[in-house]
């Protein structure tokens, strides 16, 4: 079978952009079904607390006892699952905590006050969210990297409480999981999964305590769950399944290339993998590599289905044409692999990561090259960034203004105001000039 020919499209077909918008949005649909189960466990852990997360939590994780002390790590257990994490990974995941928290140490907001010639002070300051809760996958994608990714620009904002949800009642904690929490100072940590866990740190219950935001992937429950929720607390971002787009000429590699778009579908079944190229045999090439080495890997079945599925070739006329396609698409990551990858870094616009060159593999990116991993995906990069330090400090503006300014300026705000038809706007501002009372 050669995957990525069996979705092959050319910007020379009449049909091309038809085609490029149904693959895009084949994976958006969103299940009524599912909405309307995640509606109501929302619903019945708001009103009922831990009774009905409780209920949820027997149901979906198989477990007939159950109580609040099981909801979340003790520190017995927490220091029973560390003693068994392998000290390589330790010194891993060390490497990778310092080298994202030294990248986000960077993102830091630049607060100032500036005096006008009125003497009015207007001042721009940061505040950091006082409770977070970070949601953590558990089953078969349990990683601490997402651990790292979501706690350490949480961590360089100031947040003083940092909660974690991990599913982890009916299976075995990754112990690096754990380890990662720990170096993130995360008070407490939860063994709980799915809408259930959303609900919990959205609203509070008697065990669970209410956060102001939540961030972190999950699967479609989760997601879903995040959406309905938004409003009560805030979220990180509207996330879909993972995708990659790279960019090849002439001189890409094309087995390496093969392995980046195989590493992006062994994600999920619904992660996309796409090839943009100017040379037509790129892509016989790749899709040749990637019938080989899906055979080499535990996940060939999702990786097969992914590329089957979801995987596109695209062959372009030129770095125009190229750069056309990428913004429309928005990846959420990129990769550029050809001979002058710089050069489309004025033309491309929307990607929520973006990869340089043949020795930046997006793999680096998901662990220890030091931005964040948490990306706009399903085309949201046109109009949003991925998680940082921003994401968990309030912005605020401080507005004072003296005697003279509201005298000098006061008229102009009095004028605007009646042109709006606001004349209580104008009429607070008038009893404050000399001369009114």
């Amino acid at each position: 079978m050669t995957y990525l020919m069996n979705n092959f499209l050319s910007t020379r077909d009449k049909s091309f952009e038809k085609q490029l918008s149904y693959y895009l949005e084949i994976r958006k649909k969103d299940s009524n079904t599912k909405k309307k189960i995640v509606t109501k466990i929302l619903m019945n852990i708001k009103k009922n607390g831990d009774t009905s997360l409780i209920k949820y939590e027997k149901k979906f994780s198989g477990i007939r006892k159950l109580n609040k002390k099981d909801l979340f790590f003790s520190k017995s257990e927490l220091k029973k699952e560390l003693k068994k994490l392998n000290k390589k990974i330790k010194k891993d995941i060390d490497l990778a905590y310092k080298r994202i928290l030294n990248f986000h140490k960077n993102q830091k907001v630049k607060t100032f006050s500036l005096t006008d010639k009125f003497n009015n002070k207007l001042t721009y300051r940061t505040n950091p969210i006082e409770k977070i809760g970070v949601y953590v996958p558990g089953g078969k994608a349990s990683y601490p990297s997402s651990v790292l990714m979501n706690c350490i620009p949480a961590i360089v904002a100031g947040v003083p409480e940092i909660f974690m949800t991990v599913p982890s009642l009916n299976k075995k904690i990754n112990p690096g999981i754990l380890y990662a929490a720990k170096k993130c100072k995360v008070k407490k940590i939860y063994k709980l999964g799915g809408a259930q866990a959303i609900a919990a740190l959205a609203y509070g219950t008697q065990t669970i305590q209410k956060v102001n935001k939540i961030v972190g992937p999950g699967n479609e429950f989760v997601s879903l769950a995040k959406k309905e929720v938004f409003g009560e607390v805030g979220i990180d971002m509207f996330a879909g399944p993972s995708e990659v787009t790279v960019i090849a000429d002439k001189y890409s590699n094309p087995k390496w290339i093969a392995a980046d778009l195989i590493a992006q579908a062994e994600h999920d079944e619904l992660a996309q993998s796409i090839l943009v190229t100017n040379n037509k045999e790129i892509i016989y090439k790749v899709s040749k590599f990637i019938n080989f080495q899906i055979n080499f890997l535990p996940k060939k079945k999702i990786i097969s289905n992914s590329i089957k599925n979801f995987g596109l070739a695209i062959f372009a006329k030129n770095n125009k044409e190229i750069a056309s396609i990428v913004n429309k698409i928005s990846p959420e990551h990129l990769e550029i692999c050809t001979k002058k990858p710089e050069s489309y870094l004025k033309t491309i616009n929307n990607a929520g990561s973006i990869f340089l060159g043949s020795f930046s593999p997006e793999a680096m990116g998901d662990y220890l090259a030091g931005p964040n991993h948490v990306l706009p995906t399903s085309g949201t990069a046109r109009f949003s960034s991925g998680l940082s330090v921003l994401d968990f400090l309030k912005r605020q503006s401080v507005i004072k203004i003296s005697k003279s300014g509201i005298e000098r300026l006061g008229p102009s705000v009095i004028n605007l105001a009646n042109y709006e038809n606001l004349h209580g706007h104008a009429s607070s501002v008038r009893m404050r000039i000399k001369g009114k009372n």
